[in-house]
């Protein structure tokens, strides 16, 4: 094994230093008595006490929980449907276009997403709010789950369902019964990554919300423009720490996954 060079290290760490300092710094004037976001006057947590205490900043957190949840779970319904047939169908008609609507929103500009769906709901006189945002971000979202399930699918052992369905199970029950359980720590990733990215979209929300649904980036975003204050800090902390939890949880259950297929694929090996 190669050891880094002196040029790898302090690349890495420039590297690393310039994505996460800013959100170190954030994290620690969050902690900050004093209401100048750059000067340091004590250790304090009265901004989160202020935060909790602000209705509309509470109002918007409602908001883009309910819309995430939603949103993630309508993407991971649907991204694990789409996932099987693309793996499981072969080839069909229409298989190409098929497969490339699903992956579109990973390459396409959140800025024409977001516009694009602004001008369908316009054009079916859709009116904008909190249903229009869980539309677009299960549109968006679907396509990450997709990509994760059908990576846990293209590995499965078609054995198991076949097995089933010889004793007897229906193709629906053998689904249910064998492949669910067994790619769901797939599927649960899906929806942690889809929530995460639901919770701080603010490109695609812009496009889509109405007067009557404001989620949290977006109300953040109007905050900071008038100037950044130590409950911003304070309510930025929350959403990385609440961020950083679901991608580590997802990334914990995509090992086990690939331990447990590992494992499965040694019993099979053995078995023969």
């Amino acid at each position: 094994m190669r050891r880094f060079s002196w040029f790898n290290t302090v690349s890495l760490t420039l590297g690393f230093t310039f994505l996460y300092l800013p959100m170190v710094l954030l994290v620690f004037y969050s902690f900050n008595e004093s209401r100048l976001v750059t000067v340091w006057a004590g250790f304090s947590t009265k901004w989160y006490g202020e935060l909790l205490r602000d209705q509309a900043f509470l109002d918007a957190a409602w908001v883009t929980v309910k819309v995430a949840v939603f949103s993630s779970t309508l993407a991971t319904i649907l991204g694990t449907m789409a996932a099987y047939v693309l793996v499981r169908a072969g080839r069909f008609h229409g298989r190409t276009l098929f497969s490339g609507m699903i992956y579109a929103p990973l390459v396409m500009p959140e800025v024409i997403t977001g516009l694009a769906l602004l001008l369908l709901f316009i054009g079916i006189n859709l009116d904008r709010g909190v249903f229009t945002i869980v539309l677009a971000h299960t549109t968006f979202a679907m396509c990450y789950v997709s990509v994760v399930v059908s990576s846990r699918l293209t590995t499965f052992d078609r054995s198991l369902e076949e097995a089933a369905l010889d004793l007897g199970c229906s193709p629906f029950e053998a689904f249910r019964l064998v492949t669910l359980p067994i790619i769901a720590p797939a599927v649960i990733s899906g929806w942690l990554l889809a929530f995460t990215l639901s919770l701080d979209d603010l490109v695609i929300a812009s496009f889509t919300t109405g007067p009557s649904a404001t989620t949290l980036p977006i109300k953040i975003f109007s905050a900071v423009r008038l100037g950044v204050s130590p409950q911003i800090n304070a309510l930025s902390t929350i959403m990385i720490a609440i961020v950083t939890i679901g991608v580590i949880t997802a990334s914990i259950l995509t090992k086990r996954a690939a331990v447990a297929q590992k494992r499965d694929e040694q019993a099979a090996i053995r078995a023969e």
